[in-house]
């Protein structure tokens, strides 16, 4: 398995994470539900408080209370996007950013702004091992995601968004509920990208290595950059046991990273594979 360092400096340097992911988890869908536990935001919040300096607090309070004396819409919008600020530019504090970020999307009610706002759960729900945090981002993924198809039906991207959030979010016993609708979309349009990398990434959580492979390999053919879909190519060939093509598709990676310590890892990565 690839090392947590590796995938910390890849996921940091390419896809901006607020705060360093978990290490991934192989996980075999069906038994996402006996693992299913709930999260409340009361709890992260009091734990992200802990965390933070007592002139950060007395800031933060002032804030909280500038919520509850907002009675008309505009302030309170205007509040939560303080609140999220705050989280992300002075504590560096993933949850309440994206949490204070969903409140203030729920209240514009905007496609743009509700599909943002659920991106940011998304991207972390996909690197998230822990049952219960795969749950609590993606029920509020899919609360988001629901709203702004609502406002557009035909939005093919949001409808894949739901469907990660059963994929990989431990909300339902029936993970297929979320896989049929982006096959669909797959079916219907073969260069979807989006669609490919979550049915790639669904497989490879599954571990069918092959089928994630070929959704990949599509990826890669329309974009060769994308070092996401290479990096997964690359584990994939290891978790499978081919060494060769592994060596090949992390070679790829490193070309695409320009993080000395990232590179340093994936060096020690293609020498282990070449023993």
């Amino acid at each position: 398995m690839v090392s947590g360092a590796l995938i910390l400096f890849i996921l940091l340097y390419f896809f901006g994470q607020t705060i360093p992911p978990a290490k991934p988890v192989q996980q075999k869908m069906n038994s996402q539900s006996t693992d299913r536990q709930s999260i409340k935001f009361d709890d992260l919040l009091l734990k992200a408080k802990q965390k933070i300096s007592p002139e950060q607090a007395q800031r933060l309070l002032k804030l909280e209370n500038a919520v509850t004396r907002g009675d008309v819409k505009e302030q309170q919008i205007h509040v939560y996007h303080q609140l999220a600020r705050f989280w992300a530019d002075s504590a560096h504090i993933f949850e309440p950013y994206a949490y204070y970020t969903a409140e203030a999307a729920k209240l514009e009610n905007s496609e743009k702004s509700l599909t943002f706002a659920a991106r940011l759960f998304l991207d972390n729900l996909i690197t998230e091992g822990q049952p219960a945090m795969q749950h609590w981002l993606a029920s509020n993924a899919k609360v988001l995601l629901e709203k702004a198809l609502v406002i557009n039906p035909a939005n093919d991207s949001t409808k894949i968004g739901i469907g990660a959030c059963y994929l990989f979010g431990n909300i339902s016993d029936n993970p297929m509920q979320g896989i049929l609708p982006v096959r669909e979309i797959a079916q219907k349009d073969p260069g979807n990208v989006y669609a490919q990398m979550i049915l790639g990434l669904g497989g490879k959580r599954s571990g069918q290595f092959d089928k994630a492979i070929e959704r990949f390999l599509l990826v890669v053919q329309k974009q060769p950059d994308n070092v996401e879909a290479v990096f997964n190519l690359a584990e994939c060939y290891e978790e499978k046991g081919d060494k060769a093509n592994a060596v090949k598709w992390y070679e790829a990676v490193k070309k695409l990273v320009k993080v000395p310590e990232a590179q340093k890892e994936l060096d020690k990565r293609i020498t282990e594979l070449k023993k």
